[in-house]
C-alpha cells in the first residue's frame, strides 16, 4: 500500500477545516475513488474536514462522462469510467494528480466559478517555475507553449460534484512518459500535443510542485470566496 503523510493547513479562516494528504508511491485508481466517495459523503453528512489529496497513479486511462469510445486508441493500460466531467485522460508516474474535496455549499454553489478557480490555481503554481500557462477558449485543460513555439497541453481538469461536495480535480505533467498518452485522444483534442515540465527542460520534483501548490493555495481560496 502507498504511504502518505498528512498536514493541516495553517492560514486564513477559510482554510481552517482543510487537510492536505500527500501520498508516496502509486495509488490504485479504484482505491482512490472509493476514498473520495467515502469522504464526499462524510463531508456532506457529518461535517468531515475537507481535503486536498496529492498523489500518483500507476499507468491507466480514465473516461469521463463525455468519453467517446473511438478516442480510446489502445488498451495497453487499465481503463476506468471515472464519473467526472470530460473525456479520456491518462494518469501515471511522474504526473501530479490533485484530488480536491471541498464543500461548495460554503463557497457560493457556483460550479463554473469553482472550475475557473481550480484552473487558476494550477496556472499560478506553474508560474512559480516561469511557465506561462493559460486557459484556451473552447479547449479543456491547461496550456502552454513548447520551446518550438507549439501550443501544448500540460495539465488536465476534471471534476465531479455531488450534493455540492467536489471530487477529482487536476493532473499536471511533471515528468511522465508522454508516449503513454498515445493510447488515447487526450480530452478529445487531437490537434495539439501534450507536454510536461521535463519536456520543457524544467527540472522540477513532485515536492517542488507540491510546494508551489501550497504557496498559491490561499489565492485559490480567496478566488472562491469572492465568487461566492
Amino acid at each position: 500500500m502507498p504511504e502518505y503523510y498528512q498536514i493541516r493547513t495553517i492560514g486564513p479562516d477559510l482554510s481552517a477545516n482543510i487537510d492536505w494528504e500527500i501520498t508516496h508511491g502509486l495509488t490504485p485508481y479504484p482505491e482512490a475513488v472509493a476514498h473520495m466517495e467515502g469522504l464526499q459523503t462524510a463531508i456532506r453528512e457529518n461535517g468531515a474536514r475537507e481535503l486536498v489529496w496529492l498523489l500518483e497513479h500507476p499507468p491507466l486511462y480514465t473516461g469521463g462522462t463525455s468519453a467517446d469510445p473511438t478516442e480510446l486508441l489502445s488498451q495497453q493500460f487499465p481503463v476506468y469510467n471515472s464519473g467526472r466531467g470530460g473525456r479520456y485522460t491518462y494518469h501515471g508516474p511522474g504526473q501530479r494528480v490533485g484530488y480536491v474535496m471541498l464543500d461548495l455549499a460554503k463557497r457560493g454553489k457556483d460550479v463554473r466559478s469553482y472550475v475557473h478557480a481550480l484552473e487558476g490555481w494550477v496556472i499560478d503554481a506553474l508560474a512559480q517555475f516561469d511557465v506561462k500557462a493559460r486557459r484556451a477558449d473552447g479547449r479543456i485543460g491547461i496550456w502552454c507553449d513548447t520551446p518550438m513555439g507549439q501550443e501544448a497541453k500540460i495539465g488536465a481538469i476534471g471534476v465531479r460534484i455531488r450534493r455540492w461536495v467536489t471530487m477529482h480535480g487536476f493532473a499536471v505533467n511533471i515528468a511522465p512518459d508522454l508516449g503513454h498518452f498515445g493510447g488515447i485522444v487526450p480530452c478529445g483534442i487531437a490537434e495539439y500535443p501534450v507536454t510536461s515540465l521535463a519536456d520543457l527542460g524544467i527540472g522540477v520534483s513532485l515536492k517542488d510542485f507540491d510546494d508551489a501548490l501550497a504557496s498559491t493555495f490561499t489565492k485559490f481560496l480567496d478566488t472562491l470566496a469572492k465568487s461566492g
